[in-house]
């Protein structure tokens, strides 16, 4: 009897267990599940980074009209060099809200520390979801004949010399393809009147940016910039995956106008 109650346990022992076959043909299937799960997973984590970024962009810039109507100006850049301004806008030597004369007025970064928005790195720099310091640029004259020098930049310049003067410099193009530091190529401009302020994110690639030709035009400090839909490396003009606004002219003025700062 104890014999056979002995073998009939060695049975059921080895029918509940696992063997080594069974177990790897496991793992390969969990392995294989979590493989297809990850790069959905990986995709909604950026699309969310993206959803997050645009809609910080878009209080940025609705925090700069608020500036603008409170100060009757745009704010400067801030700027890491020459010097490091903290997240504070940023003038030249000599500059001041007075004259408008900014540090850097094409390739600086979002004051945030004079905005009052949060979301920022040690240094008081706006960042974006990848903890990519924000750009920003504001045009540096008004197109008029002859053009004013830092009306938009200076208090109460914008009013001082009336809307009908007010033709700001900043160009958006949808491709470098021809562009200049001055102007898009035919048919590519998508802000043909100029735009008085630019933000925008360099992306998840923002660490390196700038290795295609259109992230390149971001980040020359020149007043032409570029916008389009992301694109992989392997286009002509390379990887893009900058996340860029502007600021309407039209909205700026009407709710300038709106607030009686100008007339």
């Amino acid at each position: 009897m104890r014999r056979q109650m002995i073998t009939t346990y060695k049975c059921s022992s080895h029918q509940a267990g696992f063997s080594l076959v069974e177990m790897a043909i496991v793992l390969l299937i969990v392995a294989l599940l979590l493989g297809g799960l990850l790069p959905t997973l990986s995709g909604q984590i950026e699309q969310r980074r993206v959803s997050e970024t645009s809609k910080q962009l878009d209080e940025i810039k609705d925090a700069l009209i608020g500036y603008a109507i409170i100060n009757g100006r745009l704010p400067c850049p801030a700027t890491i060099t020459p010097t490091n301004s903290n997240g504070t806008e940023s003038f030249v030597s000599g500059g001041n809200a007075s004259n408008g004369n900014c540090a850097n007025f094409y390739n600086g970064y979002v004051p945030a520390a004079t905005l009052g928005l949060a979301g920022t790195d040690s240094s008081g720099f706006a960042v974006d979801a990848w903890s990519n310091r924000i750009h920003y640029a504001v045009t540096s004259w008004s197109s008029t004949s002859p053009a004013v020098n830092n009306v938009f930049t200076t208090m109460n310049g914008m009013s001082t010399i009336g809307i009908s003067n007010l033709s700001p410099n900043l160009l958006v193009c949808s491709t470098a393809t021809g562009i200049t530091s001055s102007s898009c190529a035919t048919g590519t401009s998508l802000t043909s009147n100029g735009v008085p302020a630019v933000i925008y994110s360099t992306g998840k690639n923002g660490a390196y940016g700038g290795t295609g030709i259109d992230e390149a035009a971001n980040l020359d400090a020149s007043r032409t910039f570029v916008s389009h839909t992301p694109v992989p490396s392997s286009v002509a003009n390379g990887e893009f995956d900058d996340l860029v606004t502007w600021l309407s002219p039209n909205t700026l003025f009407n709710r300038m106008v709106a607030a009686g700062k100008l007339p």
